[in-house]
C-alpha cells in the first residue's frame, strides 16, 4: 500500500507539471503575489468551511433534541452555541494513539486522503452569483470526479488500522460508493442534458424562471437519496455503524485524526446540500428579489444559505426518523430500484430534449408517475416482508410449544 501511495503521487506530480507546462509554457514563473492570493483563497475557503461545520453541529444537535422533545446544548454560550467549539477543543487536545501493528504510512495519510477531495470540490462551487474560486465549463464532472476520491481515504483507513471491523467497514464503503455513484451520475448527467452545460453557474441561471424541482423532481430524488447513501448518513451509515462494526475504519483513530474524519463528513453533508440547491432548486434565484448592483451578491448568498439550511435540516430530520438499513437491503435497494429509475430517467429526458416536438411538461408527468409506481413496488415489497417475518415467527412460537408439551 506504501509502494502504490509514492507511485500515485509520483504521477500525479509528473502529470501535473506536464500540463502546466502545455498550457503556460516552461518560462512561466509564480510569483510572491499568486502565492499570496493562492494561500488566500485556501485559508479563507478552509475558514468558511469550518464556521459552516460547527454551525451545522450545533444545528444537528438542536433539530434533534427538538424532534425527541428535549432542550439539546444549553451550557456553553447562548442556547449551546459555542458547544461545538469546546468539542473541537476536547477533541484536539486528546492523546493521539497509534496502534503497534498499523501500517504507519497508510494509517497516517488516510485522514487527508478523506478531507482534500471534500476541501477541493469547493473549488468550483458557487456560494452565490459571482462568489466562486473558479467557474469551470466542466465543473460537473470535476465533482463527481473529485468525490470518488474519498473512499480511497476510507479503504486507506482500514487497511493502515489493521483491524478486522475497520477493514470491514473500509470494504462497506467502496461497495456502497459504487452501488449509488451511478443513479448520483445519472441524475445529474438529466440535469446536464436540461441545461445544455456542465458549469454550475451556467446551470443555475437556466432556473432563473422555472427551477429543475418542476421539471426533474424524479431527478432530485435520485440525487437526494444517492447523496445521502454517499455521505454514510442514516439510514445508509453501514459502513460504520456501532451495534455491525464498531465504528467501521475510524474505530482505530483518536483526537485529532478522527476529527478530521468527521470535519470532512460535514463538509460533505453541506456539499451535497448546496449542490441540490444549485442544481433542483434555482440555486440564488427567488422570484421577486431584485438582483442588481452591490446588493445582488449579498442577495444571493443570503438565498443560497437559506436553501442550503432548509436541505441540511431534512437531513437532519431523516436521521431523527428512520432507522439503520440491513447491508442486504442497501444494495438491494440500490441495484434494483435507484439504478433502473436512474437509467429510465435520463432515457425519457434525451429523448424529450432530442425531439423538439415534444412539450417538456410531459417529463414531469412521467417522473411523478415513475415515483407512485416506484413507491407502490417498495410498499409491497415491505409488506411482504413483514408477513414472512410474521410467519417465521409463528412457526417459531408453535415449535416451542410442541417441544414444551413433548418435554412435559
Amino acid at each position: 500500500m506504501a509502494i502504490f501511495i509514492k507511485r500515485s503521487l509520483y504521477c500525479g506530480c509528473s502529470y501535473y507539471f506536464r500540463i502546466n507546462r502545455y498550457y503556460y509554457g516552461r518560462s512561466r514563473q509564480v510569483s510572491i503575489a499568486d502565492l499570496f492570493n493562492y494561500f488566500s483563497y485556501v485559508s479563507g475557503l478552509f475558514l468558511s468551511l469550518t464556521i459552516i461545520v460547527l454551525l451545522l453541529v450545533w444545528l444537528e444537535r438542536k433539530v434533534l433534541a427538538r424532534i425527541q422533545m428535549r432542550m439539546g446544548p444549553m451550557r456553553v454560550g447562548f442556547h449551546g452555541a459555542l458547544q461545538p467549539i469546546a468539542d473541537a477543543i476536547k477533541l484536539i487536545s486528546k492523546e493521539d494513539i497509534l496502534p503497534a501493528w498499523a501500517d504507519k504510512l497508510v494509517y497516517w495519510f488516510a485522514p487527508i486522503v478523506v478531507f482534500v477531495p471534500a476541501f477541493l470540490l469547493w473549488v468550483t462551487i458557487p456560494f452565490g452569483k459571482n462568489m466562486v474560486i473558479r467557474s469551470l465549463d466542466l465543473g460537473l464532472f470535476f465533482i463527481v470526479a473529485i468525490s470518488v476520491l474519498s473512499v480511497l481515504g476510507l479503504i486507506m483507513a482500514g487497511w493502515g488500522s489493521a483491524n478486522k471491523y475497520a477493514v470491514l467497514g473500509g470494504l462497506r464503503a467502496a461497495g456502497q460508493l459504487m452501488s449509488y455513484e451511478i443513479p448520483l451520475i445519472m441524475a445529474i448527467l438529466t440535469i446536464a442534458i436540461l441545461s445544455q452545460s456542465l458549469n454550475l453557474v451556467e446551470i443555475v441561471d437556466k432556473q432563473s424562471q422555472i427551477p429543475n424541482i418542476f421539471i426533474q423532481p424524479l431527478g432530485l430524488v435520485l440525487f437526494f437519496i444517492a447523496g445521502l447513501a454517499e455521505l454514510g448518513r442514516t439510514p445508509f451509515d453501514i459502513h460504520h455503524a456501532e451495534s455491525e462494526v464498531v465504528g467501521g475504519p475510524f474505530v482505530e483513530y483518536s483526537g485529532a485524526h478522527w476529527s478530521v474524519f468527521f470535519l470532512a463528513e460535514y463538509i460533505n453533508t453541506f456539499t451535497i446540500s448546496i449542490l441540490t440547491v444549485l442544481l433542483f432548486l434555482g440555486g440564488w434565484h427567488w422570484p421577486n428579489i431584485p438582483f442588481s448592483g452591490n446588493l445582488q451578491t449579498i442577495l444571493s448568498v443570503f438565498v443560497v444559505l437559506i436553501k442550503t439550511i432548509l436541505v441540511v435540516s431534512v437531513i437532519f430530520w431523516i436521521r431523527a426518523t428512520y432507522p439503520r438499513l440491513r447491508i442486504d437491503q442497501l444494495m438491494s435497494f440500490g441495484w434494483k430500484m435507484l439504478i433502473p429509475m436512474a437509467f429510465i430517467n435520463v432515457t425519457i429526458t434525451a429523448c424529450i430534449i432530442y425531439y423538439d416536438e415534444l412539450p417538456l411538461w410531459i417529463l414531469p408527468i412521467l417522473s411523478v408517475i415513475l415515483l407512485i409506481l416506484s413507491a407502490v413496488i417498495i410498499q409491497r415489497k415491505f409488506s411482504k416482508n413483514i408477513i414472512n417475518t410474521v410467519q417465521v415467527i409463528s412457526a417459531k412460537s408453535l415449535l416451542k410449544e410442541k417441544s414444551e408439551v413433548d418435554i412435559n
